[in-house]
């Protein structure tokens, strides 16, 4: 299989400190990530998307390929953010993990109504996180998105 020429851009949209240092060193345990970059909340999530504010300068904020949102979080909670996301054309293929501290059945159905890849509850096992996130990385990150020489369909 033909490997990327360029690292993925992996957001993490948590409040949590803690989960967001822990989700870091899982990552380079793994050699997982070769940009991963945080946000603390959907607004900020949404700001960086939409390239404004602090994140409004060229090459700033490229845009994702994978985002691991919370759904519980200050200004805008993750709800909100998947909605508007989803809901935006630009955005819309990019591949959403949630991962949060609600079991609520109306949270997993929505989410996965909305497109989320994967539903993760804290506390997380980051064994679990990397499997889901190699997993993805094996189908949606390396063959949907292989340039276009041939080798694979395009997103």
């Amino acid at each position: 299989m033909p490997h990327r020429s360029k690292p993925i851009t992996i957001l993490m949209a948590d409040d949590d400190p803690d989960d967001r240092q822990l989700t870091r060193e899982a990552f380079e345990e793994n050699h997982l990530a070769n940009d991963l970059r945080f946000v603390e909340d959907g607004e900020e999530l949404l700001d960086y998307l939409h390239q404004r504010g602090k994140y409004a300068a060229e090459g700033a904020a490229p845009l994702p390929g994978l985002i691991l949102l919370d759904l519980n979080m200050p200004r805008k909670d993750g709800r909100e953010a998947l909605q508007e996301i989803k809901s935006d054309p630009r955005l819309r293929n990019i591949r959403i993990v949630v991962m949060t501290t609600s079991k609520a059945e109306e949270d997993v159905l929505r989410s996965y109504d909305l497109s989320a890849a994967s539903y993760i509850t804290k506390p997380v096992t980051f064994e679990r996180l990397v499997d889901v996130v190699r997993a993805l990385g094996k189908y949606w990150l390396e063959i949907v998105e292989l340039p276009p020489d041939g080798n694979g369909p395009q997103s």
